[in-house]
């Protein structure tokens, strides 16, 4: 295998979520965790602000990019440029159910054409040196046989592709909306460690309702990695156990209110950069989750952080409803 990325916790690419801000806060609670961009598209890079949506700080890595398009010689110069800019992995997305997505030819209607995606993959693959992964479902709509996921990972696989990130729900294409897609197809667990049983070759990466460190160890039992999304976006000092816990890398925890004083100099420069305290501090609103002081914390940070002029002494007040 080509790849010196260890996978075993990722973090997942969302939406909206994982920008540049929550990702240099997370990689503060890991070490180790992989962490993944929002999805960004092919024309986004080729025709829009690419500064914008490829930037991140040093401090991240390791890092992967997720793409979404299904234009071969474009993911090929996208893959090209996201080495250059010095992420780690590549992802392409064969995941998302929207249908804004769809519109565009890619996300999880590809899991359709297999074919296809063998040639993105092909293409990007031979653009770089940095791994080139897959991000997908079980299945799509009435296409949720066995037989058509190991046709599509079979196939896939055969371009280079080595490691597949598997959401192990199927997504329906049309009739629910891209939150139902995450929550009403039923999780299928066995599905994704079957797929391993039968491609040991391949790292398989398993995603989707994983909600404790607990759960993770049992499924590293049979799959090579976990990745988490909400749980930890909704809870992110989940993230500062797994170090300790999945990498058994032993170190002292810091303590909810260091990581923020040590998030402080960050917050500091991007406001001297002239970003908005509210981009930054809406990742931190999970921070104090389940612990006293949690709904003052996050009262706090609402009401103050979008206000003009707002800086790190929001962070700091509210920081003394949580002692």
């Amino acid at each position: 295998m080509e790849n010196k990325i260890n996978r075993r916790f990722c973090v997942a690419p969302m939406l909206d979520w994982t920008d540049r801000h929550c990702r240099y806060f997370y990689r503060l609670l890991s070490r180790h965790a992989v962490l993944y961009t929002e999805m960004v598209t092919t024309g986004a890079i080729l025709h829009g602000n690419s500064e914008r949506h490829l930037q991140f700080n040093q401090a991240e890595h390791p890092v992967a990019l997720q793409l979404g398009g299904s234009n071969p010689p474009d993911l090929a110069l996208c893959a090209k440029i996201a080495e250059d800019y010095g992420y780690d992995e590549v992802n392409l997305n064969i995941g998302c159910p929207s249908d804004r997505v769809q519109n565009g030819r890619f996300g999880a209607c590809l899991m359709a054409e297999p074919a296809l995606v063998a040639e993105c993959v092909a293409a990007m693959r031979q653009a770089v040196s940095i791994p080139v992964t897959v991000k997908s479902r079980i299945g799509i709509d009435d296409r949720d046989s066995y037989a058509e996921l190991t046709q599509f990972v079979g196939d896939v696989a055969a371009s280079g592709c080595e490691t597949f990130i598997i959401h192990a729900r199927k997504a329906w294409l049309s009739g629910l909306s891209p939150k139902q897609n995450r929550h009403i197809p039923p999780l299928r667990y066995d599905v994704v460690l079957q797929l391993k049983q039968d491609f040991p070759q391949l790292e398989i990466i398993i995603n989707g309702g994983i909600d404790t460190l607990d759960t993770c160890l049992t499924l590293l039992n049979t799959v090579d990695g976990v990745m988490l999304g909400r749980e930890i976006y909704h809870n992110p000092y989940l993230l500062s156990e797994v170090d300790n816990r999945l990498f058994g890398d032993h170190f002292p925890l810091k303590t909810r209110q260091e990581l923020i004083l040590a998030l402080i100099p960050y917050v500091q420069q991007q406001l001297q950069q002239g970003v908005r305290l509210n981009t930054m501090a809406r990742h931190l609103l999970g921070l104090f989750h389940g612990v006293d002081g949690a709904r003052a914390w996050r009262r706090h940070i609402s009401e103050n952080a979008n206000k003009q002029g707002a800086d790190e002494q929001v962070l700091l007040r509210a920081l003394e409803f949580t002692v």
